[in-house]
């Protein structure tokens, strides 16, 4: 079932229309995402997972053959030989859903993330 036009009202629902082998993941995605980045609030943005301080820090999705990891470019450039694993774009990571996640890089990523938001936020002012 193509899932893209779904609406969804937050993670729970996200989650909820994901078949269960997939579930676990998602559910270790999250926990792992909030425990680097404790004050984020959950959105829905773009109809996928998301997490924000000042602005989006990293989105997440659901797709065939793996989870997309949307952190934008800056992580990837950084974790660049840590990520030489996994199929990466400008600002997209492609987790195989036949493979663990790779949790302790994802922490560094996210933390990567909170710290340049806060830097950007910052020299906003």
């Amino acid at each position: 079932m193509n899932k893209s036009n779904l609406k969804f009202r937050d993670i729970d629902d996200y989650h909820a229309c994901q078949p269960n082998t997939i579930k676990k993941y998602l559910h270790q995605l999250r926990k792992t995402i909030k425990q680097a980045a404790p004050k984020v609030t959950e959105v829905i943005s773009y109809g996928m997972p998301a997490f924000r301080l000042n602005k989006v820090l990293v989105y997440y999705a659901v797709c065939k053959s793996h989870i997309g990891l949307y952190p934008t470019p800056g992580p990837i450039r950084y974790f660049k030989k840590e990520l030489a694993h996994y199929k990466t774009s400008k600002g997209a990571i492609q987790l195989p859903i036949d493979k663990p996640l790779p949790l302790a890089l994802i922490k560094k990523i996210v933390k990567f993330r909170v710290a340049e938001d806060v830097r950007k936020a910052k020299t906003a002012k």
